[in-house]
């Protein structure tokens, strides 16, 4: 299931081993396999997503995150659980990797009103309030400018308020709590198409002179839809250059990293803790390739079939395990497959569980529309707020 592999199989790769001497190597074993276990959870959940799509139980776009794993894992485990998080639309991969149920996350790809967002969002908009998930955000860059407020909010906490308007578990606080604000950082993913939307360089510019502690990460796989970036992207040979333009601090992480989560662990988690401790903005240029195309639509014309198997040789998921086998020696053969099947399983029980659901009734229309519902409205119904889901 890790990439080619059998389940009965240990996996394989061609890439020579990398020694590991960075900070994930002080990590305990358990950390390390709790990756392992959760970007094979998102390779079994988008590969079982995509054959819904095909039996036409998910409608609409789904956009897969399969071969990136590594990026949403590596990155979201190298913050604290309660700095928000935002990113565009192919978001399946961060939700579950910022602990998002996958039953919650499979009823809201089958549109069912026991989804994240009750059916009513679908597969580009994933929500997480306990998680502090902000959202996947259909329009092309949208999410960079809500990166910045979510910053600016963050430090408005530490650096005025002095308290902490939100508990950690994403609950308001009371008028009369008074939980000391702490300093954070907002993790913003956008995709390499991203780059050249104007929202970006408004927040960019903001984020830069205001010191907002927001970190761009550009999720570089070099294409953006079916266009390579060196065709639509000024400076694509060193995207840190952009971050240049604002006066913001860039960090470059190469294709051979950004597949190796270990590897981009070690790199990205002291560029974040810097950006915390000094509450600056960040911008990283995170190189990294999805097997699939750009949606379950693409016909893949603009790559060749060789340019996508020499991408999986380095695969992320095989090699972690091999690392854990073979060079840390904390995880047996026998062990790594029945991983396999337990993350098989509990993928399995998420589609169930979204199979068995209800379709949302039609009064959902009119929940969760507005924030505060003003009288009269809508000449048709009266606007509410819904309740919740018991799976976040």
């Amino acid at each position: 299931m890790a990439s080619a592999t059998k389940a009965s199989e240990s996996p394989e790769s061609t890439t020579k081993p990398v020694a590991h001497r960075g900070l994930s190597s002080k990590l305990p074993s358990p950390t390390i396999h709790g990756w392992l276990k959760d970007m094979m959870l998102i390779r079994e959940f988008e590969i079982r997503c995509a054959q819904a799509y095909q039996q036409a139980k998910i409608g609409g776009f789904c956009h897969l995150y399969i071969g990136q794993e590594a990026c949403a894992v590596g990155t979201i485990n190298a913050v604290n659980a309660d700095d928000p998080v935002i990113t565009a639309y192919r978001d399946h991969g961060h939700a579950l990797a910022r602990g998002m149920d996958p039953g919650a996350c499979m009823a809201e790809m089958f549109g069912k009103s026991t989804g994240c967002a009750k059916g009513k969002g679908g597969s580009m908009h994933m929500f997480d309030r306990p998680n502090w998930l902000f959202g996947g955000h259909g329009i092309v860059g949208a999410q960079t400018a809500l990166g910045a407020g979510l910053a600016f909010a963050a430090r408005y906490e530490w650096e005025v308020l002095k308290k902490a308007v939100t508990r950690p578990d994403g609950t308001p606080a009371d008028p009369g709590e008074n939980i000391p604000a702490k300093k954070k950082v907002c993790l913003c993913y956008l995709g390499d198409g991203a780059l050249n939307q104007g929202v970006l360089h408004e927040a960019m510019n903001l984020a830069g002179l205001w010191d907002l502690p927001v970190i761009y990460i550009v999720e570089n796989n070099r294409y953006s839809m079916g266009t390579s970036i060196e065709r639509g992207t000024t400076m694509a040979h060193d995207l840190r250059a952009k971050g240049a333009a604002y006066g913001i601090e860039s960090l470059r992480i190469e294709e051979d990293e950004g597949l190796d989560i270990l590897r981009l662990y070690d790199k990205f988690r002291p560029f974040a803790e810097e950006c915390r401790d000094k509450q600056r903005p960040g911008f990283v240029d995170l190189h990294t390739y999805r097997y699939q195309g750009h949606s379950m639509s693409d016909p893949q014309k603009y790559r060749t079939k060789d340019e996508v198997e020499a991408v999986k040789q380095k695969d992320s998921i095989d090699q972690l395990a091999l690392y854990c086998m073979n060079e840390r020696k904390s995880l047996s053969e026998e062990q790594f497959i029945a991983m396999q099947r337990e993350v098989k399983e509990a993928v399995a029980r998420a589609i169930k569980f979204a199979e068995e659901s209800p379709i949302p009734d039609i009064s959902e229309l009119y929940t969760d529309v507005y924030a505060n519902p003003m009288k009269n409205l809508s000449p048709t119904r009266e606007y509410a707020h819904g309740a919740k889901n018991p799976l976040l």
